[in-house]
């Protein structure tokens, strides 16, 4: 008899499948043991998937891609691509308003209230320089009536931050410290001065050989920003006997 034939062979040691570093990731995908961290993740993506392709164009298999989850997890959260979308809004709005009505409902004067509502909504969009292409399209889309989620929007958001920034008009306007200005007319345009700079960063990145997004550029920007708004609200304070002109 061939003993040789006969004697087992020592077993393989088994290849691990799993790739080195990735165990965390792999026990995370399709899984609800982490609900905030995993809803957030979601969202994370979504602004960014929503403000590269528009709600018809972003895929929810490239967000769950990128956010490091599965679809069947997407969709336990958020039950289709517009409820996606509407979630987003929502986290892009409540934003802005946690940041800026704080300061709107503050007892500093009128003056000093507008610059920190200024200089706070800025700094808002600028530390989330996607969210108003998020949102652009679906403005332009939703024509003159407005689309029933965006109509939703302005009445939850928009609404309560224009009666405050109104309030905060009509007393400056009282004291002699800002021009007569037509709310309706002055929020417009601030969001205008403020928003589209983002919007357009890609366009002037192309057109200025410059990030427009640097931290540099945009402390620059700021400071423009206030100035401009300033200079077209404020009334020039009283000259002061011994003042120079």
């Amino acid at each position: 008899m061939n003993q040789s034939a006969a004697t087992p062979r020592p077993a393989r040691p088994r290849r691990s499948t799993r790739r080195a570093g990735t165990g965390r990731l792999a026990a995370r995908l399709g899984t609800r043991g982490r609900p905030e961290e995993s809803r957030a993740s979601i969202l994370k993506a979504a602004v960014a998937e929503f403000s590269e392709h528009g709600v018809a164009g972003a895929r929810t298999d490239a967000i769950a891609r990128a956010a490091h989850v599965n679809k069947a997890l997407l969709y336990y959260y958020f039950k289709d691509k517009d409820a996606l979308y509407e979630a987003v809004l929502d986290h892009v709005f409540s934003g802005l308003r946690a940041r800026v009505m704080p300061v709107l409902e503050s007892e500093l004067p009128p003056r000093r209230k507008m610059l920190e509502y200024l200089g706070t909504y800025f700094d808002y969009i600028a530390a989330n320089p996607r969210f108003p292409r998020v949102v652009q399209g679906e403005w332009m889309r939703s024509g003159a009536k407005g689309s029933a989620r965006m109509q939703r929007v302005a009445k939850k958001y928009f609404r309560p931050i224009f009666e405050k920034v109104a309030g905060v008009l009509r007393e400056g306007i009282a004291t002699g410290e800002f021009r007569a200005v037509n709310p309706m007319d002055f929020l417009p345009s601030v969001a205008a001065v403020i928003v589209f700079y983002f919007s357009a960063a890609p366009l002037m990145k192309t057109l200025m050989k410059a990030d427009p997004l640097s931290v540099e550029r945009i402390r620059e920007r700021r400071a423009f920003v206030l100035d401009f708004i300033s200079a077209a609200l404020f009334r020039r304070a009283p000259a002061r006997r011994g003042d120079r002109f």
